[in-house]
């Protein structure tokens, strides 16, 4: 892969952005010359990261798991920065809990935002990517999974199983737009230092989970960035499809 390994002149949605994996993404592609639209629901932390990144930043506040909130903020991101054509679906929850004592509006919080707000984010965008595919453009959308879609955890069976969604969505629309010349990605994490957890209402799990950070140092988010900015600068030929990022010591 010989081609520069730039984005500029790209335009990128993050979904997700106001903290973790998000805003270190939108870091990493707007210093790599991508202009970049900032999606999460706390308007405040979007302003605040879209001033750090700069003018080419532009914080939209809306929730991902309403499809007619997420059509109108494309409609605003095109309007302001132009035709997308690279998406990067990264909002998520995890809410871990034992099965029979789980909160079920956890799984309904899981399922709507980790499934369906990929849905409805590819939906919104898929237009874009697949004209800017058409004129001979890279065109990328990037679903973050998690090592959750392989690997069982006791208490984590509905959130890997949105997970394991995830890859097989990936694969799903590769074989529907690959051959139209959009790349579709999944990038899963293992162990990172993100709030991805913070909400569970188990307060046992909050404790395991500490203490399973504890045991594998998390990577920092950065790490994650910079291999999607290394997948979606890569030459519009080559598709990175799928990408497992761990801590070494995690296996």
């Amino acid at each position: 892969m010989t081609d520069n390994n730039t984005l500029s002149g790209r335009v990128a949605v993050i979904t997700g952005a106001t903290s973790g994996i998000g805003a270190a993404t939108a870091h990493r592609l707007a210093a790599a010359g991508a202009s970049v639209a900032l999606l999460g629901r706390r308007e405040d932390r979007l302003k605040g990261l879209a001033t750090e990144i700069g003018a080419a930043a532009l914080p939209v506040a809306v929730d991902v798991t309403d499809q007619d909130a997420l059509n109108a903020a494309a409609t605003t991101i095109r309007s302001a920065l132009g035709r997308v054509d690279l998406v990067v679906a990264n909002a998520g929850v995890m809410l871990p809990a034992p099965f029979e004592s789980a909160q079920t509006a956890e799984w309904d919080q899981m399922v709507s935002t980790n499934i369906n707000g990929l849905l409805y984010t590819a939906r919104a965008f898929v237009d874009d990517l697949l004209a800017a595919a058409a004129d001979g453009k890279p065109a990328d959308l990037v679903l973050v999974g998690s090592i959750g879609g392989h690997t069982v955890f006791s208490n984590y069976a509905v959130y890997t199983a949105t997970k394991a969604a995830v890859a097989h969505l990936t694969r799903g629309l590769r074989a529907d737009f690959g051959p139209r010349g959009v790349r579709v990605k999944n990038v899963e994490p293992g162990f990172v230092s993100t709030e991805l957890g913070d909400g569970m209402l188990d307060g046992g799990q909050r404790e395991v989970l500490a203490q399973m950070r504890q045991a594998v140092p998390p990577l920092p988010p950065e790490d994650i960035a910079d291999a999607i900015a290394y997948a979606t600068a890569a030459p519009a030929r080559v598709n990175v499809a799928e990408m497992i990022v761990l801590p070494t010591v995690q296996g």
